[in-house]
This record gives C-alpha cells, structure tokens and sequence, in this order.
C-alpha cells in the first residue's frame, strides 16, 4: 500500500493546496542543499545584537523573495532548511493566506504524494497550542490524533526529523505561523528563542508587503480578479462601478464579487470585506 493510500482516510485536518508559486521563490538550480547537521551543538552565539542586525536587514528589503532568502540563511545554521509564513483562520480552514512559500523540491514533493497536502498535524495543533512548539513536543502528546504520529514519521523517513513551529494569534480564530523543518534532533533553547523572535518579525514584515506584491499561493484561493473587485467593494463601489474600473460588463463584475464571497464562506460584502483586511489580503 502506497503512503498516500495509507492516510487517505483521515480527513479531520486540512491544509491549503499547493500551487505552482512565482519563480522567486523557487531554488537557483546551482544552490546546493543546505547540509544540516545531525547532532546536538552547543547554542550559538545569538542576542540582542544579532536580532537588531536581522531586523535592519529585512526592513530594507521590499520584496518576499529577498526576505525569504534573509531568513533562510538565517535559520540554516540552526540545521533548518525549509520553511513557509502565512495565516490561518481555525474555525474556517479555508482561509488560508501564505506569504512565503520558501520550501525545497524534496520537502514540496514529500508534502504532496505524502497525503500532508489535505492532513496536517500542525494546523490541527494550532487549535490548542499558542507557544512555539517542535515536532517533538506534538510526538509526545497523547492527544495528537493517530495521523499526526504517522505524518511525522513519514517525515522523519524523508530526512526531516525535527520541526519548529512559531505560532502567532492574531484576533478572534486567525492564527499566524511560521513553520521550519529540518534535521536538528536537539535545538537548544537560545537557539529556538532566537529563531523564534526573528520568525515574528519576518511574518510582520511581509505580511505588510503581501497586498502590493503578491503571495505565495492564492490567498483563499482568489484569484487576482476577484482580489481587485474586492478591492473596489472596500472602498465603496457598487457593481457598475466596479465594472468601469475593470473594463468589464456589470454582471461579469458582480460575478467576480459573488465568487469572491463564496470562496471566503463570507455571509454578506461586508463580511467579506473585513475578513479580506483581517487576513491581510487586501488594505485600505
């Protein structure tokens, strides 16, 4: 029995849909993974310094692709060498929005034909845990669902053993992450506060940059139409209105906002609106 055929069955975690995502996120094909080591180090020198110094650096950049890049020679040493950034809304899992998508081939690969793609021990742990939290804490919580174990063990056989999640709450049931995975089996605890501190103020940084260049993957899945419609609902258009702006027909206009609402399971425009702002898909 293949892994996918394994879990299939357990639908009771779901995870956004992978996407072909922009070139600038991809790897240069002359980048050699990063060799991550295998046994416990002694903490790095890491402070107050070298957080400011990080901090500096990334406020300079505008783009995700450059802030990417930023993090991931960051957190490499540290024996990490894949990672994505984005938001959740746990009562609505469908609400997904991903900034950065920083993933290497073999770990997107893993995550598809592994069954990870539609069941995710993480967002499932996200309901309960809003401190950082490893791959190791998840294995020795009885209450993790059986699937959960399985995922990580499939993980493991696919070289990442160790993972660290970053949970940032934001209001109501929206929960920001930033997820690494990598090969340290013991990450010391200056190391794991150190990442932590600067995966906080990566996710704020590009969250801030989303809405004018673009993410990782299609936020709730609209697409860019439908974003810009929603864009002319928040500042007050109506329909006729918004058609003129896109140099489109009324009903093609509102047709692109009524797919909009149902993708983001939002009752009115309103709601749809604010959900869009909440989630950092559009501002205004």
């Amino acid at each position: 029995m293949s892994q996918r055929s394994a879990i299939a069955d357990e639908h009771d975690i779901i995870s956004p849909k992978i996407t072909s995502h922009s070139p600038a996120f991809d790897h240069p094909a002359h980048v050699r993974p990063y060799r991550l080591r295998r046994s416990p180090q002694k903490p790095r020198d890491t402070g107050t310094r070298d957080i400011v110094r990080f901090n500096t650096e990334l406020r300079s950049l505008t783009t995700a692709a450059a802030c990417a890049d930023l993090f991931r020679s960051a957190i490499a040493p540290f024996g990490f060498d894949t990672f994505s950034c984005g938001e959740v809304d746990l009562r609505d899992r469908n609400r997904c929005v991903f900034t950065i998508i920083a993933w290497s081939d073999r770990w997107q690969d893993f995550y598809i034909k592994s069954g990870l793609i539609h069941h995710d021990p993480i967002i499932k742990a996200l309901e309960t845990r809003r401190e950082p939290f490893t791959w190791s804490d998840l294995r020795r919580d009885r209450a993790m669902a059986r699937f959960g174990t399985r995922a990580l063990d499939l993980a493991a056989k696919e070289g990442w053993t160790e993972g660290l999640v970053v949970p940032i709450p934001q209001s109501g049931n929206r929960m920001g992450l930033v997820s690494l995975a990598g090969n340290n089996s013991a990450i010391a605890k200056a190391d794991m506060d150190y990442i932590c501190v600067i995966a906080v103020l990566l996710a704020g940084h590009v969250r801030a940059l989303a809405p004018a260049q673009g993410f990782a993957q299609p936020p709730m899945g609209l697409t860019e139409r439908e974003i810009v419609s929603l864009r002319l609902v928040a500042i007050g258009l109506p329909d006729a209105q918004i058609a003129a702006r896109m140099g489109v027909s009324t009903s093609t206009a509102h047709e692109f906002v009524e797919k909009a609402k149902r993708r983001m399971n939002a009752k009115s425009r309103a709601e749809m609106v604010a959900l869009a702002v909440a989630m950092g898909v559009i501002d205004i």
